[in-house]
């Protein structure tokens, strides 16, 4: 595979070329052999195909990448490695080639002088506000390695509250796409063909039928305008979805539906609660920790609140104080965090509540799945069993008679 690279050698002198090598860590390896120092390197387009820039097309960096990255860094950190040399390092490891050029392009900037929070805040998609905060936090107090370590703890942390809730919402979700699918084969090519006997025999049919066959009629002669409307509602939701108003009300949603409203509340609690945990113990100021988790909440309803609240605090009023007049903030929330205010322990106050708010996000999934289980099973078995029972009794009938 071919490299082409930009170096400069002892005598300060720019160099650059190409060099063949089985990876790009053989590459760097190679022209730092030849006493040159590396600014930047990169495969050489070889005339790829259009599937290989599908594949890349569709390739991003992932949370969990992005969690063992920071994991890593702060390894490299504590090991006294420079962090020029760390990124270089990264780059040349990762299997991802998003993340892959993410890492050359920040190697690039370190080499021209930038500091390793600006030049993160280049690659939002990757690195949140939050993300780049909290390492602009660890240059300017000389902690980078434990801020890293941080970091990847807690997005360690986030990872698996948000996968297990993601996973607990997929399953009732899978269910529900089986139960139409086949409730869907069943009127457009079971019924029809039972329904014909019926009407064939000449005999008096319940009405119950009648309703099944109706059903089954219209689904079998209207199939490709349902499934098209099927369509037409997936792209208005999701179009829906991205404009103010149409996100405030999904979110509103979330908050409201029963059972699952439980679920999301705790974890929106869970992600502030950390949040502002971690930035308040990396000595972060309240009014920024507000704004970054503001920004990385993910909720209108409780990116309204935190915005009131930064307000309230800038006015001079407490943190407590201000959350507390907000249904959707329990009151075990606003009472700590008064005591925690007036000890001059919130940020510990709050790290406790992010592990009590994540332990009750794991038991809201696990009874969440305990009740959708049965309800799935049933609802699937009950809904199948009508359809069959309402054409095969009257057809029993039939046959009984005869």
């Amino acid at each position: 595979m071919l490299f082409s690279y930009q170096a400069v050698d002892k005598t300060e002198t720019p160099r650059e070329g190409t060099v063949d090598a089985v990876n790009i860590e053989s590459a760097i390896g190679t022209v730092e052999g030849r006493g040159y120092t590396l600014i930047s390197i990169s495969p050489v387009d070889s005339g790829s195909s259009i599937f290989d820039f599908e594949i890349t097309w569709f390739q991003h960096v992932s949370n969990k990448e992005v969690v063992i990255f920071s994991r890593q860094i702060a390894t490299l950190f504590e090991a006294q490695v420079s962090a020029l040399r760390i990124f270089r390092l990264l780059a040349a490891e990762s299997e991802n080639p998003s993340l892959q050029k993410v890492l050359i392009g920040i190697s690039d900037d370190l080499q021209g002088g930038s500091p390793i929070s600006k030049a993160l805040a280049k690659y939002p998609d990757v690195f949140s506000s939050f993300y780049v905060s909290m390492v602009r936090s660890g240059e300017e107090s000389g902690t980078l390695e434990k801020t890293f370590a941080y970091l990847a703890d807690y997005l360690d942390r986030m990872y698996e509250v948000i996968s297990k809730a993601r996973n607990a919402l997929i399953y009732p979700a899978f269910v529900i796409a089986i139960f139409f699918g086949v409730m869907m084969l069943m009127l457009t090519l079971v019924i029809p063909s039972i329904s014909q006997i019926l009407l064939d025999s000449g005999q008096e049919i319940p009405i119950y039928t009648k309703i099944v066959i109706a059903i089954s009629d219209f689904v079998s002669g209207y199939f490709a305008y349902i499934v098209l409307s099927l369509i037409g509602i997936v792209v208005f939701y999701t179009q829906f979805s991205r404009t103010p108003s149409g996100k405030r009300l999904i979110d509103e949603l979330k908050l409201s539906i029963p059972v699952f409203s439980v679920l999301y509340q705790k974890l929106f609690l869970t992600r502030i609660c950390d949040n502002l945990s971690t930035m308040l113990g990396s000595g972060i100021s309240m009014v920024q920790a507000l704004e970054i988790t503001r920004d990385v909440v993910d909720n209108e309803i409780y990116k309204e609140i935190i915005e009131n609240t930064l307000i309230d605090i800038k006015a001079g009023r407490s943190f407590a104080d201000s959350i507390s007049e907000y249904p959707e903030i329990p009151g075990v929330l606003s009472q700590m965090s008064r005591v925690g205010e007036e000890s001059g322990k919130l940020g510990d106050i709050l790290a406790t509540l992010a592990v009590f708010y994540r332990r009750e996000v794991n038991n809201a999934v696990d009874t969440l799945i305990g009740l959708i289980e049965p309800a799935m099973i049933v609802l699937l078995g009950l809904g199948v069993g009508v359809l069959l029972a309402s054409v095969l009794m009257p057809i029993y009938n039939i046959t009984g008679g005869i």
